[in-house]
């Protein structure tokens, strides 16, 4: 590390103390709590990879506009020791809420589809309508699909020849069409409809189709082409239609874009809840079950089905072996969040600290 970087910290401290403590998250919802622990209680802490998740940090933390962050990101700009770095701008929180933990996965989809509609690819992949940005909410995925409302606009994106992968793809947010000739484009979220997500997955356990050890993307996907007239009123079931934008600039070798308009790092970035978390802040994972993972992540992404503080959505890759990956994952375990050194005891009430 840098001797100038040192000799900056006390003052950079000094500043964290003066500056305001208000957070994203819910701090005065009774049913929220918060435990500021130590570096040596993290499980498997010091033999993950810091250098990793610094260099994600590093990705999106010149866009958090909070002058803390801002001031904690310009120290990790001057090549900092990536471990001391951490421990020593940062305090681990354990923010709960009362829910279990449960950690799922996510990835970048990639679907065969043309830019012209055909006899194979023939389901359209929509721009977001402007009435849909003025109403809140909208029509309903039933209403969207079952009308001519979308018709004759010029709204399509792309043509898609997988009705069920145009689903799946509404819920991971982004994904790759690929193209007749080898060429390819991206599209990312721009907006919903509005409706709140219904899982399809817990509706198929509610009807008694199967059991909930049972359920995963794949076993969803299958039984829908298995029963076409009953697979498409299930979908219809979640009301939620996602619109998207293309974003092909992005370079190919980097992941899709993220809540905060930058790319995702597979296995280093993570969806969570804005309500309890900073986007672009540094989280613990100790995901548990089958593969146990304990790694540092970067908070740089938010789902529709990701609610509550210690509710994580893990981001796996592109293609199908991460699909694959992503969709068997569903895990308990514990998220801890890294906040700056004076927030995190500022959340204490002062008999405890």
């Amino acid at each position: 590390m840098a001797v100038g970087f040192y000799r900056r910290v006390t003052g950079a401290l000094a500043a964290l103390a003066m500056a305001g403590i208000a957070e994203v998250n819910p701090a005065n919802a009774s049913d929220v709590t918060y435990q500021v622990l130590s570096f040596d209680q993290l499980d498997g802490w010091a033999k993950d990879d810091h250098e990793k998740a610094l260099k994600v940090f590093l990705n999106t933390c010149r866009d958090m506009k909070d002058p803390d962050w801002r001031a904690l990101c310009q120290f990790a700009e001057a090549d900092p020791e990536p471990r001391q770095f951490f421990e020593l701008f940062f305090r681990p929180v354990l923010i709960e809420d009362g829910q279990d933990a449960l950690f799922t996965g996510y990835f970048e989809p990639e679907l065969d589809g043309d830019l012209y509609r055909s006899a194979r690819y023939r389901y359209p992949v929509y721009k977001m309508p402007p009435e849909a940005l003025r109403s809140n909410p909208w029509l309903t995925r039933r209403e969207i699909l079952s009308t001519n409302v979308m018709t004759g606009r010029g709204l399509e994106i792309a043509w898609v020849d997988d009705p069920v992968e145009l689903f799946f793809l509404q819920i991971q947010g982004s994904g790759r069409i690929r193209l007749p000739g080898g060429r390819s484009i991206r599209v990312g979220y721009r907006g919903s409809n509005g409706h709140p997500y219904r899982s399809i997955g817990v509706e198929l356990v509610r009807r008694g189709v199967y059991d909930a050890h049972q359920v995963s993307a794949q076993v969803i996907k299958n039984w829908v082409r298995r029963n076409p007239v009953q697979g498409r009123d299930l979908l219809f079931h979640n009301p939620s239609y996602v619109f998207f934008r293309e974003v092909s600039k992005v370079p190919a070798d980097q992941g899709p874009l993220g809540a905060m308009n930058r790319s995702v790092t597979d296995m280093r970035s993570v969806a969570v809840d804005p309500r309890y978390v900073s986007l672009g802040a540094p989280v613990w994972l100790e995901k548990d079950g089958k593969n146990p993972l304990r790694r540092l992540m970067i908070a740089q992404d938010t789902g529709s089905a990701i609610k509550g503080a210690q509710r994580a959505d893990i981001f796996f890759g592109t293609g199908d072996r991460a699909g694959r990956a992503a969709g068997k994952l569903r895990d308990p375990g514990r998220m801890v969040v890294l906040m700056p050194i004076q927030r995190a005891y500022a959340l204490l009430p002062e008999s405890a600290i």
